[in-house]
């Protein structure tokens, strides 16, 4: 199964005929509009080619300038990933070692590779 949410716009004076015209079409489901004329619809699939059968019957409405894709869910990705999760430590089991001193942990992550003990040694020597 895919799940598909859709943003449709059209001008603000069609938005009443549109929004109507959307939760009459039998192929999405009406979520939220603003007052520029974009409205927000999810799609469903069995996959991807159903979505966009449905995608097509959207766009065939009337006063719609565009209706673009944003997001896509689908079920089998969805549980590749919940597996690969599953059989992978969410911790790595350095930080659950209790005999470990946090002195001794390096933090080579997001501020690119960068020795942050030592750099909170040196930081602390100086006074600061």
């Amino acid at each position: 199964m895919n799940i598909s949410s859709i943003v449709v716009q059209t001008l603000p004076k069609y938005l009443d005929s549109v929004i109507e015209n959307l939760k009459k079409s039998g192929v999405c489901d009406y979520h939220m509009h603003d007052e520029k004329g974009r409205v927000i619809v999810t799609i469903e699939g069995e996959n991807v080619e159903e979505e966009l059968k449905k995608l097509k019957v959207i766009e065939a409405i009337p006063h719609i300038s565009s209706a673009d894709m944003q997001m896509s869910y689908s079920e089998e990705e969805l549980s590749r990933h919940m597996q690969v999760l599953e059989n992978s430590d969410a911790v790595p089991k350095i930080l659950n070692d209790k005999d470990v001193k946090v002195e001794d942990i390096v933090y080579h992550g997001d501020l690119r590779r960068k020795d942050l003990i030592g750099f909170a040694k040196q930081f602390d020597k100086q006074g600061n």
